[in-house]
């Protein structure tokens, strides 16, 4: 092979076409950054805020090329005609990255029906929009990759988060079975979920909450690049699942030997540790319906906390044997502490 058409070939690698949704803040912010420290043409979708076209322009100072496409991914026709300008304006989709969301925190009894609505529609809905706008797209040309970003909760369910936990089952369900019909199908389209960690991210400041304090992500807490970097890798690679962080492979297989147990111990200990000590106003803005004004980027209001590595890389992208080991390490090590308390 010659050094030009090598040349040719990485360029092109670098130039794809990605789309990323919830691109506005969050772990879509700085996933939209991590591609186009690529090079990639980055079509951006999120509802219309200051914050999106912000990031479209970070896009070209990071030496990528940006389109901001305003859209709510609740509604499938705004996300079909998104998917056909950025094709037609940046090219043939490539990478698909489904992760808009939104959330409701506070118990179900307290929780309305069009809040559970709301979070489903987004949360759920507007990955499976995301998906069938990419799929139309890609099954033609027979090649493409989608990503649902996914989470811990999405196996181990937590109090409070009812909305956002039963979305992200149902992404998990939703994916699974889509993978088998594109097996079937015999297709060259490969769908990976990413599963996160709590993450430093916006959402727990405009997040609608009808709790007495703060909203928080329950420690350990990492900054949304941990997850936009696995997220950048996942595009490279074919993996079914990729774990991020060893937070992340703890929950979802402690789950599986002991779930029972797990339920217990967030019923106990759930409630606190989603909240800080300090109280915040019941009429605070927030985001579920309409766009807060502003630009919110990528981190929220616990970076102090929030790890900037995972130190767990290989097993974050290698579930398995390896991933059942460090789970039963971790639930070891917490039974010798408690022991020992």
């Amino acid at each position: 092979m010659s050094w030009r058409l090598i040349k040719e070939m990485a360029a092109r690698e670098q130039s794809r076409v990605v789309v990323v949704t919830g691109a506005s803040a969050g772990v879509g912010r700085a996933t939209v950054r991590a591609f186009a420290g690529e090079g990639a043409q980055v079509g951006l979708i999120a509802r219309d805020t200051e914050g999106l076209h912000v990031a479209a322009r970070e896009v070209e100072e990071l030496g990528g090329k940006g389109l901001a496409v305003p859209a709510d991914v609740a509604d499938a026709d705004r996300v079909e005609k998104a998917a056909a300008r950025i094709e037609k304006e940046l090219g043939p989709i490539e990478v698909w990255v489904n992760n808009a969301m939104t959330t409701v925190f506070a118990p179900v009894a307290d929780t309305t029906p069009a809040e559970f609505k709301r979070a489903t529609e987004v949360t759920y809905l507007g990955t499976v929009y995301g998906t069938m706008a990419a799929l139309r797209r890609m099954l033609p040309r027979n090649e493409g990759k989608i990503i649902q970003v996914g989470s811990a909760l999405a196996y181990r369910s937590i109090p409070l988060q009812a909305a956002y936990c039963g979305a992200k089952h149902a992404i998990a369900g939703f994916t699974d079975s889509l993978r088998t019909e594109l097996i079937h199908d015999g297709k060259n389209i490969h769908l990976t979920m990413v599963q996160l960690p709590a993450m430093n991210t916006p959402q727990f400041t405009w997040c609608r909450s009808k709790m007495p304090n703060h909203p928080q992500p329950v420690p350990p807490i990492f900054q949304p690049e941990v997850a936009a970097e696995r997220i950048v890798w996942a595009s490279h690679h074919k993996r079914r699942e990729v774990f991020v962080g060893a937070p992340t492979v703890i929950a979802i297989e402690a789950n599986k030997l002991a779930p029972g147990l797990a339920d217990y111990y967030l019923g106990r200990t759930g409630f606190d540790a989603q909240q800080t000590r300090e109280p915040v106003a019941k009429d605070r803005p927030d985001n579920l319906f309409e766009p807060l004004p502003g630009d919110f980027g990528a981190h929220g209001v616990f970076g102090r906390q929030a790890h900037e590595e995972a130190a767990t890389t290989w097993l974050a992208q290698h579930k398995g044997t390896t991933a059942l080991a460090g789970a039963t390490l971790g639930i070891l090590a917490f039974a010798l502490k408690k022991r020992a308390s």
